[in-house]
Order: structure tokens, then sequence, then C-alpha cells
């Protein structure tokens, strides 16, 4: 043990004589800077900015001949719906209010026609703030999962989506001093986007119907 402390001392002493080590030099080459403001991103390559700006311009057109629905002409004439309207379209709009209210609803634009007597199409993107839940993908698994849970309804995967379904509904709805009407939806999901087709008819409504409106759609997304 002296042998091993009278060694320790010795090293300790023959360390502090010596001159330090200089240490390394920490420069580096001069970078040039760049002059002026950097160019911003175009669409193609950040595809956020396609929905940063009026989500109304980027709703399928009304076709030719067809007149606007009556229904969304009366609660979002603009285009728009904020969230209380938007909560109005389901069963119990008190819960969804909270529901979407905790899902970071932002915005919802919507658009909807008539053709002749028998079929009407409304289309909604709904979009989400996503500062802390993917607000988009989770309203589309609900709205999945409860059309799932009807009886009569027969789904299709929307090609090119990975979780967007088409449905098709076999029996009509009926409802007193009305004609019965078949109904038939589409819903997927783009980024911070929720996509949500109604289509409704006096016949059963094709699925081909359906499914080149949500892929038309999804291409402007």
């Amino acid at each position: 043990m002296l042998g091993l402390i009278a060694g320790a001392c010795a090293g300790y002493l023959i360390q502090a004589d010596r001159a330090p080590t200089a240490l390394p030099s920490l420069s580096q080459p001069v970078l040039e800077q760049a002059e002026g403001e950097p160019e911003p991103l175009s669409p193609a390559r950040d595809p956020w900015l396609r929905t940063e700006g009026d989500l109304r311009k980027l709703l399928l057109k009304k076709p030719a001949g067809a007149k606007d629905a009556e229904w969304v002409e009366s609660v979002a004439g603009d285009g728009w719906m904020d969230l209380a309207t938007y909560a109005e379209t389901y069963k119990d709009p008190a819960g969804a209010y909270a529901h979407e209210a905790e899902n970071e609803f932002r915005r919802a634009a919507v658009v909807g026609w008539q053709q002749g007597d028998r079929t009407g199409v409304e289309i909604r993107l709904v979009q989400y703030r996503q500062e802390e839940y993917a607000g988009a993908a989770v309203t589309n698994r609900s709205n999945l999962y409860w059309s799932d849970r009807e009886s009569d309804s027969r789904s299709s995967v929307l090609p090119g989506t990975e979780e967007g379904r088409v449905y098709v509904h076999t029996r009509p709805r009926t409802k007193a001093g009305y004609v019965p009407e078949y109904h038939a939806e589409a819903y997927a999901w783009r980024g911070d986007v929720c996509l949500e087709i109604y289509v409704t008819g006096t016949r059963p409504v094709a699925r081909a119907t359906v499914t080149r409106l949500a892929e038309r759609q999804l291409e402007r997304l």
C-alpha cells in the first residue's frame, strides 16, 4: 500500500510539473452568408401550403346545370362552417361539439348541389390545428366506426388512401312527409384535412359515383 501511495504521489508531481497541452483550434472556415430573403418552398415541396389559404378553393366546383343545395345555402351561404354549425350535423350536437373541440377543430369548408330532383351532393373539408392530436385521422376513424355499425351499409376501400372508405346503403331512409332517400358516403383524410362526401338520391346511389367524386376531391388536396 505504501508503494501504491508513493507511486501515485510521484505521478502527480511529475504531471504537475509538465506544461499544459494546448487545445486544438476552434476556428473553422468562414461560411458565406446568402443575400436577400430565402425563396419560399412551393406547394409541390411543401404540401401543407395547399391548405393554408382559402380552403373553399380546394372544393370541387358545382357541375354545369346543377343548382346550389338549399340546406348548404341556409347554414353556410359563404361556404364556411364553424364548430357549432358543424356539430349540428350530428345526432348529438353537444357531444360532437365537445369531441371536435378536443380534437382541435380549426375550420370547415362545404359545397353542395342538387342535380335534378334525384341526386344531392355535399362535400366537406374539415381542417384541424393538429398541435397535440392528429385530428383529421381521429375524425376519419370515428366516421368509419359509425358507418360500419349501420346494418345496411356496404363498404369498400377508397383507392389511393390508407384509411379511406366508400359506403353505399341498400335501404332508403324514410321520414313522414318526405320521399324515401338512398344514401352513400365517402370518408378519407389527407394531412390536416378530413374529407366527407354525402350523396343522396331517390334511387340507389352507384358506388362508382361516390368513388369518383372522392378521387377527384383528393386530387385537389
